[in-house]
């Protein structure tokens, strides 16, 4: 065992699930506060930092390029 792994185990320190480092859509029906401390809901982008949950507001955009105009 190398000496950061004995450091972990002593500070009972877990690496991050790897979902806990990506962004995920999410449906919110009871608002909550974004990053930047706005309220939002409906469709929301998600991540978990470790401690808690973070929340971005998901726009939609429409895509000109897909009708082939």
């Amino acid at each position: 065992m190398s000496k950061s792994d004995e450091n972990i185990q002593i500070l009972g320190l877990r690496p991050r699930p790897a979902w806990a480092e990506v962004w995920h859509l999410w449906t919110v029906f009871m608002p909550r506060r974004s990053i930047t401390g706005k309220l939002v809901n409906g469709r929301v982008w998600r991540r978990h930092d470790g401690r808690k949950w973070i929340y971005k507001q998901f726009v939609e955009y429409a895509d000109s390029t897909a009708d082939g105009s």
